[in-house]
């Protein structure tokens, strides 16, 4: 047996021990392990496949990133080229992708990613590669999986971020807003805000309305508390409002961002307090995994190699009540795993009188 293994979309705290563990395992039954660089971008280069052997994940578990790099921009059916003008277009090159597995002799593909690295197997399958998935995306947005690797290490790092803010916004008696992850799905702005005891969550799920918030920073203002903590996510917008973006390049989703520097903004209009905005961005992708992510990796890609093993194929490995529990990956293609409103974690939040901006 003869697998691939490759990392697409965001990195994310928690790749390099699913790596190993998929390679471990396949290892030990005596199978070949290929790597992809970078997405899928080194399929189309001369040398499409680095050989994972022991020695290539030793250590690896601890480490952030991906040993094999990742791309946001490899999407195969929509690949980024210069047209002879020297405008940008897009193109499908997923012919070429197949057929390279097939000269190669891949026996499956172990897809380590996102919504839209399940967006891409979805259509590969079709194409008729056999392949497992792993969901990893800081997001936690992945349809029909409870965690995805990476959540737990990026709330973590942003409820850390968020506690040392809060006590300089005591200090200068500020509104603070804090800019969080996430992109259209709320899970880091509540998770981090709730534990972080923030006076204000947007989340992308309840659209947000400023005369909400400046009631809550007047409530504070009454009671002797002059300075509010806001932790508002990426994709949040104001009632009837557009999101806020910094534009899209051509085979790249759009880029959000900027909706902490707008909200302070107004805030400190409507209430004439001084304000200061803070993007977290990408320090919530870095660094060491917490223990957490390292099990839940280390699970679903021992988990990857067992599917393979079986022949069950074109399955995702997810997390259910803490169970490992496989789902058809053509069945969460172009879905989203929102917040719900009727969870009780939102609910949590209301009854410990967080306003979430409606």
């Amino acid at each position: 047996m003869r697998i691939a293994i490759n990392t697409g979309g965001g990195d994310a705290p928690g790749l390099n021990a699913a790596i190993r563990a998929a390679t471990l395992a396949a290892l030990k039954r005596g199978w070949e392990v290929l790597g992809i660089k970078n997405g899928y971008g080194s399929i189309y280069t001369d040398e499409p496949f680095i050989t994972l052997d022991e020695q290539a994940v030793q250590g690896i578990t601890l480490q952030g990133g991906t040993i094999l790099g990742t791309a946001n921009r490899g999407n195969p059916f929509e690949m980024p080229y210069e047209k002879e003008d020297g405008e940008w277009g897009t193109k499908d090159v997923s012919d070429q992708l197949v057929n390279t597995f097939k000269e190669h002799e891949v026996d499956a593909l172990i897809a380590i990613g996102g919504d839209g690295s399940m967006n891409i197997a979805s259509k590969l399958i079709k194409k008729g590669l056999d392949i497992v998935g792993v969901p990893k995306t800081i997001d936690n947005d992945i349809y029909g999986c409870d965690v995805t690797l990476g959540f737990d290490t990026a709330i973590s790092i942003a409820t850390e971020a968020i506690d040392r803010i809060t006590t300089t916004a005591e200090s200068h008696h500020r509104l603070m807003v804090v800019e969080v992850m996430g992109r259209y799905a709320g899970w880091i702005a509540l998770y981090s805000g709730i534990a972080a005891s923030a006076d204000v969550v947007l989340i992308p799920e309840i659209p947000f309305s400023y005369d909400s918030i400046v009631e809550k920073i007047k409530e504070r203002e009454a009671k002797g508390r002059h300075y509010t903590m806001i932790v508002v996510a990426e994709g949040a917008k104001e009632q009837d409002g557009e999101l806020v973006t910094k534009g899209k390049t051509v085979g790249q989703e759009v880029q959000l961002g900027g909706i902490a520097d707008r909200v302070a903004n107004k805030l400190s209009e409507r209430t004439g307090k001084e304000s200061r905005s803070v993007v977290l961005g990408h320090l919530q992708r870095g660094g060491s995994p917490s223990t957490y992510d390292r099990l839940i990796s280390l699970r679903f890609g021992a988990a990857a190699i067992r599917c393979v093993q079986e022949h069950d194929f074109n399955k995702l490995v997810v997390l259910q009540d803490n169970q490992l529990k496989r789902i058809p990956i053509t069945s969460i293609a172009e879905k989203m795993k929102s917040v719900s409103l009727e969870s009780d974690t939102v609910q949590t939040a209301r009854d410990i009188g967080i306003c979430l901006g409606d």
